[in-house]
């Protein structure tokens, strides 16, 4: 277990989850369980912990930040993605590592309040979620299933320049594969976007 006693952020699993490299993740694979977070402030001014989202059948972790131009195209998919499936108890969560100065709690929830994000939006300082997690771009999506495994790892859709010239929806095809208790016919893809700065 990792502790922050400065922000109350804890991670457990860590060590464990390093055994479990998929593909393009150096740290998490499909089926592994998903690294535990606890107390990461959001824009909302609460303290949010992936337990508390125990009663959503589907959780979707979203690496993101404000100062990405690749994370900034895909808000309003995603926006559109939770809107889908808000009646499906299907929860997306989007949480940022990132400690540059656009991406500060202030200009987070300004940020979050601009764009009308209709998700948490979560900011951990102590990066230790996104190195849980094995993340490395904004966005990455990580879908965990009713069990809180890891049923896909990767990109939202092949086409973040232009929404609509997307073909393959990779995060709502593996949210609806979740749901329906299946695999999702692509488990895990190369993320496109900024890579995250990790201190």
């Amino acid at each position: 277990m990792l502790k922050n006693s400065a922000t109350g952020l804890v991670i457990v699993s860590l060590a464990a989850s390093l055994a479990f490299a998929g593909k393009f993740n150096k740290v998490l694979s499909v089926g592994s369980p998903a690294p535990d977070w606890a107390n990461v402030q959001g824009t909302d001014d609460k303290q949010h912990s992936l337990s508390d989202y125990k009663d959503a059948k589907v959780v979707v972790v979203i690496f993101t930040c404000n100062h990405c131009p690749v994370a900034q195209q895909y808000e309003e998919r995603l926006i559109q993605l939770q809107n889908e499936f808000k009646n499906r108890d299907v929860q997306l969560i989007a949480l940022s590592v990132s400690q540059g100065a656009e991406d500060n709690l202030a200009a987070m929830k300004a940020h979050a309040q601009e764009r009308k994000f209709n998700f948490p939006y979560l900011s951990d300082l102590t990066q230790l979620s996104g190195r849980a997690y094995g993340a490395q771009k904004t966005p990455e999506a990580f879908v965990l299933d009713r069990d809180r495994k890891v049923v896909y790892i990767g990109g939202v859709d092949d086409s973040w320049a232009d929404a609509t010239a997307v073909k393959k929806t990779y995060l709502r095809d593996a949210i609806e594969a979740a749901l329906d208790g299946r695999s999702p016919a692509v488990p895990e893809t190369r993320p496109l976007g900024c890579g995250i700065e990790y201190q």
